[in-house]
């Protein structure tokens, strides 16, 4: 791994882009450059390191997988820029309007539905560890088991109920502490989950609105209350005030007397917890200026005026309220507030406990349940510029249970990297993504006994004096690992996955547990919970069962699987690699590891795949990857294979770059970075040598979607692809190199000036292509050229096009089909909308699909449509139903 602080500027400028987008969704950004040398990323590098050292040669010596030690591929570095550019396709060319996703649902609401059902084909248990696939390629025997989608709020009881809130799948329900999960929001217009909490009385808290600041955290609707939450059901009727908190993300909600408060992206917000009617009160805003509204809201750097990351309640006197306040990549206002005679006032001296604006970022409070402690994590802007290892300022308690301290530091990352964390030694430390891995607990019955979370999971049982891991990042770099297939993971003990986001302390007949949520779901174990000599806890239980279907997919694909009857589909998925279910699976494998981005699947022969890493790292396989770990002393035994085109190493490719193949010919590949690059051996390839580089973009100019039909290609581009300067363009050309122009777009708003996400070309004619065009129409974006409609079409093949949206709501459209039968399929941030052919008005497909992001439509040889949700996995229809 690179310790150059590259990572860590490519970190900085992402988050500084993660508030400017806030407005919207999450990021903006203009996608930072550098090398990616490691085609399979940090992860696999990692691994490959420790079995050539088992060996006995040097970690990075040439194995046949190519990987590069100074590479720059890192966690910290892959969510950062998976967020600029994620926020890019739904922001730019300009700053959007609060309200807009709110305006997309109430024209969702309006239309009819096809009178059809979606089929849920990935609410099974999916496991990372299967030993079907297990080689430097997946992240099986890794230990983190059965997991889903990335959980982002945990709430539990003293009777055995669990509720996790998941990043845009809503809140799901469990009455065995875990497991058998039901879903309990889908009645709300908004999926994603800021915090979900209980209060006193026993009603459940959602807020709604993740501020994770990930790659593709969504803004809520607001606060929701369910009085009955072991029965209810949330619906639109729960929510707390009135539209004050649209748009915005909440990072926490705190109680105190009889007032909730909330930090949110656009200030501090308090509201009554006696009546639930009546609007929100706008508490505190640095720079009130900045909000919606004010004489500054049109200012590029509104977003990241106002962001605020927790509250701390004096339990001795609920009016001292402190505020953990400011951007988590660094501003002048960054601060922690009370309230004193002239109103909200940054605090100082507060012992160990920075006060410093450039020490002061992304926040977690936790207060013990007897009043005596306070304790608090707090990312530093600073740190997080300029240290490649950590961005965490520290861990912090306050022995006098008021939150104005003094405070003292109980832990560094060098204290927490020295206390069996796996990341030791790996160039990669504890809280390096501490601005996005937060969280923090106290035992009721132990005020010095404390969890938090980071990337991994802390353990203090002495009030910070001492540290363990419980749980691990991983279990590659341990003495006890092993990659043999035939076992789980070695000798070692079951871990949870890393990127810790939430936590709850529960129990069931007395018997007391912790529950955490991360990037790959729920786990739990018993709060005072068995470990062994390292301290790694020896208890963890998943609790992924497949009922909690919160899988984060970018895209699917679906091939027949000649060795059984049914077909192969598989996925990739954000931090979770790449999914495949095959015919009479119970349980879905992981076949390629890290995150999972675009996919080819041979329809003729589902275990032919292609699966892209990141940034067009691209592997392939012939055999499903199933692999019995022979490679590790014959390499020609190895079952996938690095294809990845040489953009790849050039760094001039989108995080999720466009991959797809030619709709008559599946032998045929067009890959899409800074150029065109075309694959004519299909899934015979097995070097990135030989990929024809059939046309180049342009300097800058990076591709966001691709397609071909015999022969003839269209590659859509953005660049730069953030607000200032946005610019956009279609390529066209022949699959041999030949005949290459870009079209001319005019700038009169015929085709929008923003981000073009989708293309379809008609089987029937080549010259006739449908065109998804991302982002909000100039009703809700001040920027140039944003234009109006989301779908367009061209019949000469790209001379001309025309608006064809008709009454399709304004929403992000993120892909486009052309069924057989000319009925017309298009993905969006709300679900999925058809039009028939010779219809003229659009319809909701299906009447059971969540109202989720849709990233991806394919067809599949059985001549259903498939849907990957990024937030609901992978759903599929009869497209004869589609009427």
């Amino acid at each position: 791994m690179a310790g150059d602080g590259l990572r860590r500027r490519r970190a900085w400028a992402a988050v500084l882009a993660v508030s400017a987008a806030l407005g919207l969704t999450v990021t903006q950004a203009q996608a930072a450059s550098g090398t990616h040398t490691d085609p399979f990323g940090v992860r696999t590098l990692r691994k490959q390191a420790l079995l050539n050292q088992q060996k006995g040669l040097s970690p990075f010596a040439e194995t046949g997988d190519p990987g590069d030690p100074g590479g720059d591929e890192d966690e910290a570095g892959n969510i950062a820029e998976q967020a600029d550019q994620y926020a890019e396709a739904r922001t730019s060319p300009g700053i959007v309007a609060p309200g807009a996703y709110g305006a997309a649902y109430g024209e969702l609401g309006g239309l009819r539905h096809t009178h059809s059902k979606w089929s849920e084909l990935t609410r099974l248990p999916y496991d990372s560890d299967d030993p079907r696939y297990r080689d430097t390629n997946s992240n099986s025997s890794g230990g983190a088991g059965r997991v889903t989608g990335r959980v982002t709020g945990l709430a539990a009881d003293d009777h055995g109920y669990v509720y996790a809130g998941s990043a845009n799948g809503g809140v799901f329900r469990s009455r065995t502490g875990g497991g058998h999960w039901q879903n309990i929001s889908d009645g709300l217009p908004a999926l994603s989950t800021g915090d979900l909490q209980l209060d006193g009385r026993g009603r459940l808290w959602y807020a709604t609105g993740e501020a994770n600041t990930s790659a593709t955290s969504f803004l809520g609707t607001g606060v929701y209350v369910l009085d009955d939450p072991r029965k209810g059901k949330f619906g639109t009727r729960d929510r707390v005030g009135g539209d004050e908190l649209e748009s915005t993300s909440i990072n926490a909600l705190r109680f105190g007397g009889d007032k909730v408060w909330a930090a949110t992206t656009r200030g501090v917000w308090s509201h009554s917890t006696k009546t639930l009617k009546g609007p929100w009160k706008l508490e505190f805003a640095p720079n009130p200026d900045y909000l919606p509204g004010g004489s500054e809201a049109s200012d590029p750097d509104a977003a990241y005026k106002n962001i605020t990351s927790d509250v701390a309640i004096d339990p001795k006197d609920p009016n001292k309220v402190v505020l953990a306040v400011g951007w988590r990549g660094g501003d002048t206002y960054n601060g922690f507030y009370a309230k004193g005679p002239r109103g909200w006032q940054r605090l100082t001296g507060l012992g160990d406990l920075p006060s410093d604006s450039g020490d002061v970022g992304n926040v977690t409070f936790a207060r013990s349940a007897d009043g005596s402690r306070y304790y608090a994590i707090d990312q530093s802007p600073a740190m997080t510029n300029s240290n490649p290892d950590s961005g965490l300022a520290g861990i912090f308690v306050s022995k006098s249970g008021s939150p104005t301290g003094p405070w003292t530091k109980i832990a560094d990352y060098t204290q927490l990297r020295d206390s069996g964390s796996a990341l030791t030694g790996a160039g990669y430390q504890p809280g390096i993504q501490a601005w996005y891995d937060q969280f923090l607990t106290v035992d009721p019955k132990n005020p010095d006994h404390v969890y938090a979370g980071l990337e991994e999971v802390f353990e203090t049982k002495d009030g910070g004096k001492n540290w363990t891991v419980p749980g691990p990042y991983w279990n590659f770099g341990f003495p006890c690992w092993s990659i043999d297939p035939a076992k789980q993971s070695g000798d070692c003990p079951s871990t949870v996955h890393a990127d810790q986001h939430a936590v709850a302390i529960g129990s069931n007949g007395g018997a007391p547990y912790l529950v955490v949520g991360d990037d790959g779901g729920a786990y739990r174990r018993p709060l005072n919970g068995s470990a062994n000599a390292s301290g790694h806890g020896t208890d963890w239980m998943s609790l992924n069962d497949g009922t909690m279907d919160a899988l984060q997919y970018y895209s699917v694909g679906v091939g027949i699987d000649q060795a059984a009857r049914g077909l192969d589909v598989s996925g990739g998925l954000q931090d979770n690699g790449q999914s495949i279910l095959r015919p009479g699976d119970r349980v879905m494998g992981s076949d390629f590891g890290g995150d999972g981005g675009d996919t080819i699947v041979d329809p003729a022969n589902g275990c032919n795949v292609a699966s892209e890493y990141v940034y067009l790292a691209v592997a392939v396989t012939q055999n499903c990857a199933v692999n019995d770990g022979g490679w590790i002393t014959d390499p020609s035994k190895a079952t996938t294979y690095s294809v990845a085109p040489p953009d790849s190493a050039t760094g001039e490719a989108r995080f999720i770059a466009p991959l797809n193949s030619d709709i008559k010919d599946a032998n045929t590949w067009v890959a899409g970075g800074r150029h065109v690059w075309i694959n004519t051996k299909g899934w015979a390839i097995r070097s990135g040598s030989e990929w024809l580089n059939a046309f180049d973009l342009g300097e800058g100019h990076t591709a966001t979607a691709v397609a071909s039909s015999g022969g003839k290609v269209y590659a859509a581009w953005c660049g730069p692809c953030n607000n200032e300067g946005f610019t956009r363009g279609i390529a066209v050309g022949n699959a041999d190199g030949t005949g290459w122009h870009q079209l001319n777009l005019p700038a009169d708003g015929t085709v929008p000036n923003r981000y073009l996400a989708g293309l379809a070309i008609d089987p029937a004619d080549s010259d006739h292509v449908l065109l998804a065009v991302n982002g909000f129409s100039r009703k809700w974006t001040e920027g140039p050229g944003a234009g109006v409609g989301h779908l367009f079409e061209t019949r000469d093949g790209g001379a001309t096009w025309k608006d064809i949206s008709g009454n399709l709501p304004d929403v992000p459209a993120n892909t486009v089909v052309l069924l057989k039968n000319g009925t017309v399929a298009i993905g969006t941030d709300l679900g999925v909308l058809v039009r028939p052919a010779g219809a003229s008005s659009w319809k909701v497909a299906g009447t059971n699909l969540p109202t989720t992001a849709v990233l991806q439509l394919r067809t599949g040889p059985d001549g259903r449509l498939y849907a990957a949700t990024h937030g609901r996995g992978i759903w599929a229809i009869d497209v004869r139903r589609l009427r």
